[in-house]
């Protein structure tokens, strides 16, 4: 794998190096030419002016270290580079995106770099996921409901009932028991959807391969996406690929690719809709400097800055933030987090280009249009995932509108009158949810992954002696688990550094700590307030990726950008030290992963081998 990245030109550092205004940093007063027009964009920033979500420093091409700032802490480096004679267009390009951006594509090797490296991580992904993808040939925790829903779906377009103890027979192949009753279910429907159409694709409910074919697919795509999405985001195709890894090899991410729930489908969706974003940022500041600068060369003041035209990416953004949420409600988080989010990466982008009135432009030319594209896309695409329900007679309250004519919504139609009423149902179910489970969690111990899900541990294996242990599992007794806990290695590396991020953000107002922790704050943080019900660990499925971009882009910051060969040994050394030593920990964590997977894979094994994978008391 490629150190620096992306064969892109690298730039000096060191004590004395001369360093370049990164993205969203503006350049000092003393290089404004002589008669640039007042809203030209090259105005000095303002002490503590917010960028990215804050004022951010460019981490340059090889990784999130900022460029404004003098390695050896001597204070902000100065811009050397001569703004007199650079056209407007240029100008603003290098201000709005940084050279890391500009050059991580510049030639067809670094292209093709992005793209093998990313799909050879995602090959291992998949190999993790999908090989013996049937094992164990059993519903497994919660895919007792989700599995079962999906076939109805498949076969009733509602999720109908199943009479008394199914299961058997179920996995036996036998559906016949399916009944036309509805059934009462708290989840939107497409997850389950997601789930029908493995099952439909994958051979019929006969296989237990196909159960969960659509989640081991899902994950997979999520590796390719989080190395990709990683490359964008820190500009360099090592660290893009270190992410995709790490995903790779954790086990929440494994665990969930082979276990059919709704929540790997909600963390899909929203890591989707976050690279759409990603991509929405650069288009959109692209389009910025080439319109801004049209006007600065024709001599008119830039006033509010220009229209950014339809963004068809924020418009993807919202479709699939739309399908995070009909998956599962957890997903209008998401919705509101990246909202916010690429509101406020647009507010920065006016401000850089030398917009001065930038509140006020953003709100009236980008934060309304950003509602109106994101969140009503949104709404209706989660409304139009209950067709199914809609094209039926006998969903779930499908005709309460009709057996209770004068209550509800009146102004709805009949249809929304009935949806809304169940929703109000499903939102009590969920709010007063408190049954006792034994592995119910604080969300506090989650980011440690300290009380993780155990999702199945059977007694036939765990109860074997003597010949029959022996056959089994070479052993006088026999495990087999599936544990949903993460990569130790990732979570306990990464809890660290999200404290690292947040001061990166607070001390330097990086964008690229803001957008890593966004998911966080999104997937993370609201399950706080719901603390008092009964929860669990494995809800972090959904802001895994997060996690990784976050430890990630904290190795990048430690790495930092690279050095010339006329660079003083020191430095040089240091580097390489640096790099070495970062390779050693991404060579942990795949070990670490590896010796976990039979545990999150459902491996028939020696007690004593599942033991020694059990490193916390509260993991039994």
């Amino acid at each position: 794998m490629p150190t620096d990245g992306d064969d892109t030109e690298r730039q000096p550092t060191g004590p004395g190096a001369p360093t370049h205004a990164g993205a969203d940093t503006l350049p000092p007063a003393a290089t404004e030419p002589v008669g640039r027009a007042p809203d030209a964009g090259a105005r000095t920033a303002p002490d503590g002016a917010p960028d990215g979500p804050a004022a951010a420093p460019d981490p340059g091409p090889d990784g999130p270290g900022p460029d404004g700032v003098d390695p050896e802490g001597a204070g902000p480096a100065q811009d050397t580079e001569p703004q007199e004679t650079e056209p407007h267009e240029q100008r603003l390009l290098h201000r709005l995106l940084g050279a890391g951006t500009l050059t991580l594509d510049a030639t067809p090797r670094a292209r093709l770099h992005g793209w093998l490296w990313a799909l050879g991580v995602t090959a291992l992904a998949g190999f993790l996921r999908l090989w013996d993808l049937g094992r164990p040939h059993r519903l497994v925790f919660d895919e007792t409901y989700y599995v079962k829903d999906a076939y109805s779906l498949l076969m009733r377009g509602y999720e109908a009932t199943w009479g008394d103890d199914p299961n058997a027979r179920f996995e036996a192949g036998d559906a016949s028991m399916l009944g036309t009753d509805p059934a009462y279910v708290v989840h939107p429907p497409v997850g389950k959807w997601m789930i029908a159409l493995g099952i439909r694709l994958g051979g019929g409910v006969e296989s237990s391969a196909a159960w969960r074919l659509a989640a081991a697919v899902c994950g997979t795509l999520a590796v390719l996406m989080i190395a990709r999405i990683a490359r964008r985001l820190f500009a360099s195709t090592a660290l893009g690929t270190i992410a995709g890894l790490f995903l790779a090899v954790d086990g929440q991410a494994i665990v969930h690719s082979r276990v059919s729930l709704l929540d790997p489908f909600l963390m899909f969706f929203a890591l989707a809709a976050f690279g759409c974003l990603i991509l929405d940022r650069e288009q959109a500041r692209r389009r910025l400097a080439v319109r801004a600068a049209a006007v600065l060369d024709s001599g008119g003041p830039l006033g509010w800055g220009p229209a950014l035209g339809f963004r068809w990416w924020r418009l993807a953004a919202g479709v699939l933030l739309g399908l995070a949420i009909g998956t599962k409600w957890s997903g209008l988080y998401f919705l509101a987090v990246f909202g916010l989010l690429t509101v406020l990466w647009d507010a920065t982008a006016r401000r850089t280009a030398g917009v001065r009135p930038w509140v006020r432009a953003t709100l009236v030319k980008d934060a309304v249009v950003a509602f109106l594209v994101m969140v009503p896309t949104a709404a209706l695409t989660y409304l139009a995932s209950w067709a199914g329900w809609f094209a039926t007679d006998n969903g779930w309250d499908r005709h309460w509108a009709e057996n209770n004519p004068g209550q509800g919504v009146q102004w709805l139609p009949p249809a929304l009158r009935s949806l809304w009423s169940y929703h109000q149902g499903m939102w009590r179910f969920h709010s007063d949810l408190d049954t006792p489970h034994s592995y119910a969690a604080s969300p506090l111990g989650w980011i440690v992954q300290w009380r993780p899900t155990s999702y199945y541990y059977p007694t036939e294996v765990s109860g074997l002696t003597g010949d029959a242990a022996q056959q089994a599992c070479g052993a006088d007794s026999c495990s087999q688990a599936i544990v949903a806990v993460g990569n130790p290695l990732i979570w306990w590396a990464g809890a660290a550094a999200i404290l690292v991020a947040l001061f990166w953000l607070v001390r330097y107002r990086d964008w690229r700590a803001g957008a890593v922790l966004s998911g966080i704050v999104a997937g993370w943080l609201p399950w706080f307030a719901y603390a008092h019900r009964t929860i669990f660990t494995f809800y972090t499925i959904a802001f895994v990726p997060w996690v990784v971009l976050t430890l990630v882009y904290v190795l990048g910051l430690l790495v930092g950008p690279a050095v010339e060969d006329d660079a003083p040994p020191r430095d040089r050394r240091a580097r390489r030290w640096t790099v070495a030593a970062v390779g050693v920990f991404v060579a942990l964590v795949v070990g670490v992963g590896l010796f976990f997977y039979p545990v999150w894979a459902g491996f028939v094994i020696p007690w004593q081998q599942w033991h020694m994978r059990m490193w916390l008391p509260t993991w039994v």
